[in-house]
């Protein structure tokens, strides 16, 4: 391709709105342009890449036993409404009628979708296992797009869902899907740890994610020192304790103590002379079930995620105002354990607290010596906080956790029966017993991928791709066009490699040779080869590995070859 005519225009500026590596560089390089917020185009440069991508994945799954569909983007709201994820999902979930007034969905994901084509279609245990896979374009309506293609609303995703007659055979299928994941990553050329997750709105009690490791990652992995366990933020685990029995209380009462005005953690404890650990966060929360008490220590976190699992429900939020208000007589701030009529939860990190602070449920007052085993009604006691480095390792229980950064390209789910017992996806076994068919789904965040390997590999003069992901493999750079000889070298480098089936690029633009350079840097092309007449008079060009920056002089005769072997062609 000649870059004269290629549709790519870089930019010397990085745009205002852009706030991660990715989403500066690929504007700057040509390869997506904005149109709304969280909404983009792919230009040819970016759709090359994405192609690339989607080219790997498709052999993976092809050889791992997934077969390729493509299903709708546009849902009707009866499956939604059948899997009970209608009123469920959420405010990401974009709904819209059509001129007669029926309700749809931009599809976010597609496990309704697929059950219901394997419903209609698969009657008997004959027609089992079976394992199928698209890639298309999601919409989910995020409440703040960010950080370019990285979290935006319309992305594409490559979604697989395998159907199995049992337990046995959805784990084969988890298994395939998990070794299927590690082959199209490492032929990406990513550097990635899998970790557990959790399963989210998705559904299924059993999940791992593949995380990008990248120093700028959104996403927090804590890993073992220890052993192999690794966890996402979210799942990461606290060690069980031995016993869940809160300490026993002396004789006493609790201490009223005005507080005016002293809200946050910070201030109560400047305010009293205490330490966060002595204190007791309680946070309110409104589920479909109702409202809940977390209680953890002033130092630790609620994990929302364990406390949806430990709550039991499907939608948890922070309470508001009024409701705080109205569960604990008291504004936000002020709440605290004793008293309540909701059920409230209690974090492990409060097992070994003696007396404790606590909101008293009146505005401007705190509780001094309080004791949750004697002053509080706990109905629960369950890992509820999120997991910090230096905490025990939950598995060997000898190692510590430690955290680093990833970025989430792909997750992969036991869903079990979830979707198959609410939307009748049954079949006939052996025996001429219906049952429900066994799920899993897999999904993969093609641009994810895309903008995560920008993430990893990038430096300070623009994108390193990775050769199997790379727009093109070589980029042919005459350093000047009117000079014959240069362009007659370059052009014949040009036909040569091309004629090799290596993907190559020429800057046959008359411009000068320092922006070229800084284009060529931007980019990110693996191998640069530069064309001077200087060069030329000695027999010689120059040959730059983007990802080292080393330049080798290669004779004009045996660039080709080099070429070849560098890309392992």
């Amino acid at each position: 391709m000649r870059l004269s005519t290629f549709f790519l225009h870089t930019l010397k500026e990085e745009p205002r709105d852009a706030e991660v590596i990715s989403h500066k560089l690929m504007i700057r390089s040509g390869m997506i342009k904005k149109l709304a917020s969280g909404i983009y185009s792919y230009l040819p440069y970016g759709l090359k890449a994405l192609k690339k991508i989607e080219a790997i994945i498709r052999e993976e799954m092809d050889a791992a036993g997934a077969q390729e569909v493509l299903m709708p983007a546009v849902q009707p709201s009866e499956i939604w409404k059948e899997s009970g994820r209608w009123d469920v999902y959420g405010k990401e979930l974009l709904r819209l009628q059509d001129r007669k007034g029926a309700e749809f969905v931009i599809g976010p994901t597609h496990e309704e979708v697929v059950t219901s084509i394997v419903r209609d279609e698969v009657h008997s245990y004959r027609d089992l296992p079976v394992n199928l896979y698209q890639i298309q374009t999601k919409f989910r309506d995020e409440i703040r797009p960010r950080f370019g293609v990285m979290r935006s609303r319309e992305f594409i995703m490559k979604d697989a869902y395998s159907f199995d007659i049992d337990d046995q055979g959805a784990e084969k299928s988890y298994e395939a899907m998990y070794r299927a994941y590690e082959r199209i990553f490492t032929r990406c050329g990513l550097k990635f740890r899998t970790v557990e997750a959790d399963s989210g709105p998705i559904g299924g009690n059993f999940s791992h994610e593949f995380m990008v490791l990248a120093e700028t990652g959104e996403d927090v992995i804590l890993t073992c020192t220890s052993c192999d366990y690794a966890a996402n933020l979210e799942k990461a685990e606290i060690a069980a304790p031995e016993s869940l029995a809160l300490p026993e209380a002396p004789q006493g009462s609790p201490e009223k103590v005005h507080t005016p005005n002293v809200r946050t953690i910070e201030e109560v404890c400047s305010f009293l002379g205490v330490k966060p650990q002595n204190l007791v966060k309680t946070m309110i929360y409104t589920t479909e079930n109702g409202v809940v008490a977390a209680l953890v220590r002033g130092d630790h976190e609620v994990n929302e995620a364990k406390l949806r699992r430990a709550a039991g429900c499907e939608t948890l939020e922070l309470a508001d105002e009024a409701t705080i208000e109205k569960y604990t007589g008291a504004p936000r701030g002020f709440a605290g354990p004793i008293g309540l009529s909701i059920r409230t939860i209690a974090d492990y990190g409060l097992l070994g607290s003696g007396a404790c602070v606590t909101g008293a449920n009146e505005e401007d007052y705190h509780l001094r010596n309080v004791w949750l085993s004697r002053d509080a009604r706990i109905d629960a006691i369950a890992d509820i906080r999120n997991a910090e480095e230096g905490d025990p390792c939950p598995r060997c229980r000898e190692g510590s956790l430690q955290a680093i950064r990833g970025i989430e390209v792909g997750h992969i789910f036991k869903l079990g029966t979830k979707y198959s017992k609410t939307m009748n996806a049954n079949f006939l076994d052996v025996n001429g017993n219906l049952k429900p068919i066994v799920m899993g789904c897999y999904g993969i965040g093609v641009s994810r991928v895309l903008a995560a390997a920008i993430e990893q590999y990038a430096d300070e003069n623009g994108i390193v791709f990775p050769v199997p992901i790379a727009p093109f493999k070589v980029l042919v750079l005459p350093v000047s066009t009117s000079e014959e000889k240069v362009m007659d070298a370059a052009l014949a480098l040009y036909d040569e490699l091309g004629s090799q089936g290596v993907e190559t690029l020429i800057d046959d633009r008359d411009m000068r040779p320092g922006v070229k350079f800084m284009d060529a840097d931007l980019i990110g092309v693996p191998f640069r080869i530069t064309v001077g007449m200087r060069g030329l008079n000695e027999g010689i060009v120059e040959v730059k590995e983007r990802s080292t920056g080393t330049v080798e002089k290669v004779p004009v005769q045996e660039v080709v070859g080099y070429c070849l072997a560098k890309l392992d062609l």
